[in-house]
């Protein structure tokens, strides 16, 4: 009888030794103008690009079973380690091309279709079709957003971005849940004209991730270098003002920077 797994037989012009799972990423690099092959991933930066992954994830389920106050601090954290991980490859030089699409990718759960289907299980479904309507709205949008963003990564300024960030947007959807979910607040107990408010704004913030309004990246701060003691007396009394009410300064915040673009783009032409 012919051994039919001969790894030296080709099946359909691919080796079954091709077939056979891997354990192994091999990415070409750069380095000093030659291409060179290297093997395997950084575990430090993928480290906290999965556990944003799964806060996302978690705020889904938790979502699901009505534990908004939960999803919405949940995508607060995906936003904490999302940020962090960035920098961490940055700073320890672990940059790669498998780091940034699985950023791009997390991003998409956590800040694209957790804040969405949060929202939806905590109002936007009394609406009926309108309401899956705008959630889907967000959620295209984010994908949209996070597609532009990869394709122009290499020729865009790094001061700012074309269009509000993912997790900017995500957190206005999560901080407006939260704040409402900790005075036990649902959709169900608001008047209709107010959820369909809600949903417009859902709507509105996913597009504006996918405008071309310029909103300040902040990247140019430099966190190694020094900087005046009242800087960081500055920090301080920034925690100890969200820690007085974590869900709605949060959402002050965030919602003055998603109106922070369009307010400083018609100032500029108005000056001009």
């Amino acid at each position: 009888m012919s051994d039919n797994l001969n790894n030296d037989v080709p099946r359909d012009g691919v080796r079954y030794e091709q077939l056979l799972p891997v354990d192994e990423h091999i990415e070409e690099v750069s380095v000093d103008g030659r291409r060179e092959r290297r093997r395997g991933i950084y575990l430090l930066p993928n480290l906290f690009t999965t556990g944003a992954l799964f806060a996302g994830f978690y705020a889904v389920v938790a979502g699901m079973h009505g534990r908004f106050e939960s999803a919405a601090v949940a995508i607060f954290v995906a936003m904490v380690l999302d940020g962090l991980d960035g920098r961490v490859a940055r700073l320890t030089n672990t940059q790669s091309k498998f780091g940034a699409e699985y950023d791009s990718l997390a991003d998409m759960v956590s800040f694209g279709v957790a804040p969405a289907l949060v929202m939806f299980s905590w109002g936007l479904g009394e609406l009926g079709k309108f309401g899956w309507a705008v959630a889907f709205i967000y959620v295209a949008c984010a994908a949209l957003r996070l597609a532009r963003f990869n394709t122009q990564i290499e020729t865009a300024d790094k001061n700012f971005f074309s269009g509000l960030a993912s997790p900017a947007a995500a957190a206005v959807i999560a901080g407006t849940v939260w704040a409402l979910s900790q005075d036990g607040v649902v959709g169900t107990d608001l008047p209709l004209l107010v959820t369909v408010l809600l949903g417009c704004l859902t709507a509105g913030i996913g597009f504006l991730m996918i405008s071309s309004v310029p909103y300040r990246s902040f990247k140019g701060i430099d966190l190694r270098g020094r900087v005046p003691f009242v800087v960081l007396l500055l920090i301080v009394l920034a925690y100890g003002l969200v820690m007085l009410d974590p869900a709605r300064v949060l959402l002050g915040g965030f919602l003055i920077y998603a109106l922070s673009g369009p307010a400083e783009l018609i100032f500029h032409r108005m000056r001009r």
